[in-house]
Formats: structure tokens, C-alpha cells, sequence
């Protein structure tokens, strides 16, 4: 079932997704050579607490961190570890907050230090097919909009989309209906409704969509070893069009 937010939720919600936006630009800030997953993971943890906010991964079907932090290959659910970040890598940051009984859910893939030309295209070619996604969150428009609007810039630029995981609905719970394919069919699926809010979240490959889950059952990496990237809006669909409830 599909949860209709009031206006007054959604203001409940924006709070929530401003305070994810600044644990993001802090984060943005730390980001360098040298700084260990680990690290980053107990930053944004204090930034959110001190915020008033908690983090919506810590315990989430037993996941052990505040943060999903996936470099590199790694796609997604990444668990922070002793790991530094070195000169080029790429790394995708994936957040949620808990803000008076209401979730945000975004994520970002920082550049550190000087990254090559593949990999800064890979992230300007995610966020573009991110903001393609976003602009089809309208009313009246159908759900595969969104997954057709995406994987079209993805794939016009010779890039691949992760077809296992996908974007979904948000509010109480962190993961709510519908499934937010981030590919698909245009003028298909349910009909968007006002009130409707969805976590929007492209995952890009430079090789193969394909992917495999790591020995500890979270990290998901790309099967042929190349680059992934992930960005990531909480977005409510209003009558006056998108709303990105995750931006500053």
C-alpha cells in the first residue's frame, strides 16, 4: 500500500531531509586521502545525533553501521571498516535519518583527491540520470517514467544500471512501497498521486550491471570488478512538481 503524506508530513519530512543534507556536506568535507571508512561512518553518526536525528541503517536488519560506505566497485551496503581512502578512488556514501518518527534516505559518491576522466563521467552521468528521474515525480505521471527517464541517460551514455536494487517509497518506515525501478518502460506502472514520496536512487556501472554479494552477506560489488556510483534524493511528488525533501 502506497501512504499518501499530508503537507504537514512532508514539512516533517524536509526537516528530516535537512538534516541529512548537512551530515552530507560535512561529509564532503572530510572526504580525502587517508581517512578510513570507519572514521567517516562515526562522523556522520555524531553530526546526526548532535542534529537530534538517529541513523536509520544502525541496526536495520542487523546492519552494523550509521552509514553504508561502498568504494570503488562496491555498488552498495558496504560496511565500514579500517579501510583508507586513497588518491582517485571513488567513494558512495548511502545515509538515513530518523527525525521525530520520520526517515530521509540519500546518498552521494565523493570524488577523492584527483579521479580519472572515466570515473569523474561516471558521476556527472549518475546525477544526470538521477535529476532525469526527479523531474518525472509529478502527479499523474506513471511510475516507469521515473526507471525509463533514468536508465535513457544512463545508457545513451555507454553506462550500465543495476537492475537488483532499487529505489522505493519512504516515510514511518524506511522502506515503504512502491519499488522504484531505476529502468523500465515509460507510461506504465501506477499513476502518481500528491503526497506521494519516493527515495530516488540510480546505481550506475562504467562495465556490466551485473553484481555479487561479499562473504558478509552485505557488501554488493560489480561482478566484473569496474566502477559504480550512487546519488540518491528523497522526493515528494506535489502539485507544484518535485520537491527534493534532501537538498540544503
Amino acid at each position: 500500500m502506497i501512504v499518501i503524506k499530508t503537507p504537514e508530513q512532508l514539512e516533517k519530512m524536509a526537516r528530516a531531509g535537512r538534516v541529512l543534507a548537512e551530515v552530507i556536506k560535512e561529509m564532503g568535507e572530510a572526504v580525502r586521502p587517508g581517512v578510513s571508512l570507519k572514521h567517516l561512518d562515526e562522523m556522520a553518526e555524531r553530526s546526526m545525533r548532535l542534529r537530534g536525528a538517529v541513523p536509520s541503517f544502525l541496526g536495520y536488519r542487523g546492519f552494523p553501521a550509521s552509514i553504508c560506505a561502498s568504494p570503488n566497485e562496491m555498488v552498495v551496503h558496504g560496511i565500514p571498516d579500517e579501510r583508507r581512502l586513497k588518491e582517485g578512488d571513488i567513494f558512495s556514501a548511502d545515509f538515513g535519518v530518523i527525525l521525530d518518527g520520520w526517515h530521509a534516505d540519500s546518498a552521494y559518491t565523493f570524488p577523492v583527491g584527483k579521479v580519472s576522466d572515466e570515473a569523474r563521467r561516471l558521476l556527472e552521468v549518475t546525477q544526470a540520470a538521477l535529476a532525469a528521474g526527479i523531474t518525472c515525480c509529478r502527479p499523474g505521471r506513471r511510475l516507469g517514467d521515473i526507471g525509463n527517464a533514468i536508465q535513457r541517460v544512463i545508457e545513451d551514455a555507454g553506462l550500465s544500471v543495476v537492475r537488483e536494487f532499487v529505489g522505493h517509497g519512504i516515510g514511518r518506515s524506511l522502506h515503504e512501497d512502491p519499488q522504484v525501478p531505476n529502468y523500465g518502460k515509460a507510461g506504465v506502472g501506477p499513476v502518481l498521486e500528491e503526497g506521494w514520496v519516493l527515495a530516488i536512487e540510480p546505481m550506475v556501472t562504467t562495465g556490466g550491471w551485473e553484481t555479487r554479494i561479499l562473504d558478509d552477506n552485505w557488501g554488493v560489488v560489480t561482478a566484473d570488478g569496474s566502477l559504480s556510483a550512487h546519488f540518491e534524493h528523497t522526493v515528494a511528488v506535489t502539485a507544484d512538481g518535485p520537491r527534493i525533501l534532501t537538498g540544503l
